[in-house]
């Protein structure tokens, strides 16, 4: 009678169970850089149509203010949104920072443009 002894299907076990351990650490780890990412592509994307808006406003004008803020209520009510404009050393320019952040967790995506006066 030939088969494997009790200690050879106990380490066959141990190997096995470490691989998939091994294996199911990296596919949560990739899991979790794959939200991360998708969080701030969301984040920047809604930042881009923020400062957008705020371009056509200039563009149509208006004067911005110096700060203004607000939520992306109510599709995303729980994102808040702050741009700011700023002087430069040129005269002639000024800066504008505009933020998106999820309240929940801290995560912010700023973006930058120059504008002339």
């Amino acid at each position: 009678m030939r088969g494997f002894t009790l200690l050879e299907v106990m380490v066959a076990l141990a190997i096995m169970a470490s691989v998939i351990l091994t294996v199911l650490g990296a596919v949560n780890y990739h899991l979790t850089i794959i939200t991360n990412e998708r969080d701030s592509t969301a984040l920047t994307l809604l930042a881009r149509a923020k400062m957008a808006e705020l371009l056509q406003l200039k563009s149509q004008g208006q004067t911005l203010s110096e700060k203004s803020e607000g939520t992306l209520a109510p599709t995303h009510p729980e994102l808040s949104w702050r741009a700011e404009v700023t002087a430069t050393d040129l005269t002639m320019l000024q800066k504008l920072v505009v933020r998106v952040w999820r309240t929940g967790d801290k995560r912010e995506v700023a973006l930058e443009c120059y504008l002339t006066q």
